[in-house]
């Protein structure tokens, strides 16, 4: 623990050796960080009096490769960005967890009763509530602490700003109240238990477990209650080319039916087959029994069941590219991966509202830009929303400007993936 004198004075303007690993060498966003540590240094103090503090940085994530290929227990290959939110946190030797949030109301959870309460449903008290519990159910310690949360994962822009709050709040209770030996897999699947049962959304666990391990990595989810994480072993930052993630301006309202038939339709085709989910059979076994189902299933169904197998085996080819340093064929998996989802899992616009293609248009730009240099695809869930590329150094401006040209300044955001998952900031 140590004074916020002490803190801002170690910043040193962002001129210090883990702001340079957590957001880059760029003279100006380290000068932009150290403002953002200092003012909620600053702010702590105003809520919560002097006191010796603990920074804390959780990041957001971005999925790389595997659409839609966990929720039937596929692989997915994902990462760590720079965005982060960070936390100042103390303890309050009470048994009270207070935060303040810019942009949130001020709350507080009683760590007197951990069973969950309807009137918190879907907010971040519900989350903080479970986490709590699910520690406590686990053998570690928890305690009351006074935060104040920075929130650099802007909520809706696909990079899951609340698996980042989910596994902040879980390294906080580490660190103060757990000597920091809790493994970060363990915390990430305690921030899903808590999202799934408290919070009450039926989240998979791709988020929490990229968000705390950070760097790239790679998850199988074959045995979806014991999931195999490996670390990529590949240094993005080497081969100059830039993350831009663009945020098309759709909404996502009216598309929890959308997002709810992908699962279904892979499903439907796996119980022709005898099976739970696709990942329990094979492609070979799919054609051969398609043209008997088509009327039962419907077309769509089969093709977004072609779609998984093929993404599903891309994820093991894409990591064993990255692997033997060959970014070239990375990139030529991410477009196809990117092609695979338009033409055959068929998420990249609603059916609904067929004149709002925000999506389709930003990958038609990326493509004008990039092809042959760089890489593109839809980021996430699909229908509206984000995409993803990864951009030259050469063609970066011109990315830039082309796809803020349609969506509007800002809506691009260039990032890098960072080593560093959820993390106490030692300065």
């Amino acid at each position: 623990m140590k004074t916020s004198e002490y803190l801002i004075k170690s910043i040193n303007g962002g001129d210090n050796k883990i702001f340079r690993e957590l957001y880059g060498n760029e003279p100006a966003e380290l000068k932009r960080h150290a403002r953002r540590y200092e003012t909620l240094l600053r702010q702590f103090e105003e809520n919560f009096g002097k006191k010796e503090v603990e920074i804390f940085s959780s990041p957001g994530r971005t999925e790389i490769g595997g659409n839609h290929t966990d929720h039937n227990w596929g692989r997915v290959l994902a990462g760590a960005v720079n965005l982060d939110n960070i936390c100042v946190a103390a303890k309050n030797n009470k048994n009270i967890i207070r935060i303040v949030s810019e942009g949130y109301p001020r709350f507080e959870v009683d760590l007197a009763s951990l069973a969950p309460v309807a009137a918190e449903k879907y907010t971040s008290a519900a989350l903080v509530r479970g986490i709590c519990s699910r520690f406590k159910e686990s053998g570690y310690k928890i305690g009351g602490f006074d935060a104040c949360i920075d929130g650099g994962v802007p909520k809706g822009s696909g990079l899951s700003s609340s698996a980042s709050f989910e596994v902040l709040i879980g390294v906080i209770l580490n660190e103060l109240f757990n000597d920091g030996k809790i493994d970060p897999v363990q915390n990430a699947i305690i921030g899903q238990y808590s999202e799934n049962n408290y919070f009450g959304k039926p989240c998979g666990l791709m988020d929490q477990v990229a968000i705390a391990m950070g760097g790239l990595i790679t998850i199988d989810f074959k045995e979806p209650a014991n999931p195999v994480v490996k670390k990529v072993n590949f240094d993005f930052t080497s081969t100059g080319y830039s993350l831009v993630i663009t945020d098309t301006g759709g909404s996502h309202a009216d598309l929890n039916d959308e997002y709810a038939s992908i699962p279904a339709d892979m499903k439907a085709v796996a119980a022709e087959l005898g099976a739970k989910v696709l990942r329990q059979v094979t492609l070979d076994q799919i054609i051969e029994i398609a043209p008997r189902i088509r009327e039962k299933v419907g077309d769509r169904a089969i093709l977004r069941a072609i779609h998984f197998q093929k993404d599903n085996q891309r994820v093991v080819d894409q990591v064993n590219a990255l692997e033997r340093n060959d970014f070239h064929a990375f990139l030529e998996m991410v477009v196809e991966s990117g092609y695979s989802s338009y033409m055959y899992n068929q998420n990249i616009f609603a059916v609904i509202n067929p004149r709002e293609q925000g999506v389709s248009l930003a990958l038609a730009l990326s493509e004008l830009v990039l092809k042959g240099e760089g890489a593109w695809r839809v980021h996430g869930g699909g229908f509206a929303g984000t995409i993803q590329a990864f951009v030259p150094k050469n063609l970066l401006e011109k990315y830039l400007n082309t796809l803020e040209h349609f969506f509007g300044k800002g809506a691009c955001k260039t990032l890098f993936i960072r080593h560093q998952g959820a993390c106490k900031v030692e300065l």
